[in-house]
């Protein structure tokens, strides 16, 4: 019988960690069915000779948040290689809204991420309000690349809050069981988990820090103990100091991260960057999570297969003339 597609003479890379080693890959259905020295045949068949053949990377941070609901391709990361992408992080996205909020929105995520509110305004069609509407909007969608995403803390406060979550101002009891409800609501219609911000390197356009940035324990707690009484979803934080703002902000980020762990029984994870200005930092940063593991804390760093370059122009944030 013929396969729906054979990948020959490739260079097999499994992800187990072992050398890569020549031969076929055989799929039949969407699945692979064979791997080796395929002697059957397919359909269709493709001559990968000189080519690394290797399982579909998951990019776990990613902010395709608005261009997922107008671009199938996911592009550039559906032209590398990449197979499921995790968005929704930082504490940014665009679910939930009040209609006739949503420009607050796209203020955050073109101050943290430096993507064009042109784009977005154009390209958005606003057709939720909820978080398991925004999932569904998604959902009817058919993409290159499979999606997951995460309920952001900048969208939850300035629903429940309004201006006083946009100032950052404290949460009331009320406040954080509105903003734990509607997290609940979003990890029970599918998201991952919950995510925020508390670097001060992330602004929104006008420069002010996102909402959630210096949010008390009992808000965050509050809203992480949602995830372990569904017993699902994972706690995403940008934390302190990680773009080097402040040196000696990770090493009590690290420890504020293992103690919420341990308390609300979940997950967390953060981004590890390495700085200039303490270029070993990050393996101390290891160390902690490690120990940390033995007293049941599940912390891990979030870190980049290679270094990563920053935009620099005169309609950028960073810029020669940027203070």
């Amino acid at each position: 019988m013929a396969h729906d597609l054979i990948v020959r003479n490739g260079n097999l890379i499994d992800g187990t960690g072992g050398p890569a080693r020549a031969g076929d890959v055989a799929i039949e259905d969407g699945r692979i069915v064979e791997v080796g020295e395929v002697t059957g045949t397919a359909r269709r068949e493709i001559d990968a000779e000189g080519h690394a053949v290797t399982p579909g990377f998951v990019d776990i941070h990613t902010h395709y948040d608005g261009q997922a609901t107008w671009d199938p391709r996911l592009t550039p990361s559906s032209y590398h290689g990449v197979t499921t992408a995790v968005m929704g992080n930082c504490g940014v996205g665009f679910a939930p809204v009040h209609p006739g909020e949503e420009d607050a929105l796209i203020e955050l995520m073109e101050g943290v991420e430096d993507i064009p509110g042109t784009a977005l305004h154009e390209g958005i069609d606003w057709s939720w309000e909820s978080f398991p509407e925004y999932l569904d909007a998604l959902g009817r969608r058919h993409f290159a690349m499979d999606l997951g995403t995460q309920v952001p803390h900048g969208s939850v406060r300035t629903y429940v809050m309004g201006e006083r979550g946009a100032q950052n101002e404290p949460a009331t009891p009320d406040d954080i069981d509105a903003m734990a409800a509607l997290v609940k609501e979003g990890v029970a219609a599918g998201a991952l988990g919950f995510s925020t911000s508390r670097t001060l390197a992330h602004r929104a356009i006008n420069g002010e820090p996102v909402p959630g940035t210096f949010a008390a324990d009992d808000e965050l707690f509050g809203i992480g103990r949602v995830l372990g009484e569904l017993g699902t979803g994972l706690f995403e934080v940008a934390p302190a100091g990680a773009a080097g703002e402040d040196i000696n902000a990770p090493k009590a980020e690290l420890d504020w991260m293992c103690r919420l762990s341990e308390e609300i029984g979940r997950p967390v994870t953060f981004a590890m960057l390495q700085v200039d200005a303490a270029p070993d930092l990050w393996r101390e940063l290891l160390d902690i999570s490690t120990e940390a593991a033995k007293r049941g804390a599940r912390v891990f760093p979030q870190v980049a297969g290679r270094p990563f370059g920053m935009l620099l122009g005169l309609q950028t944030d960073i810029n020669p003339f940027g203070s």
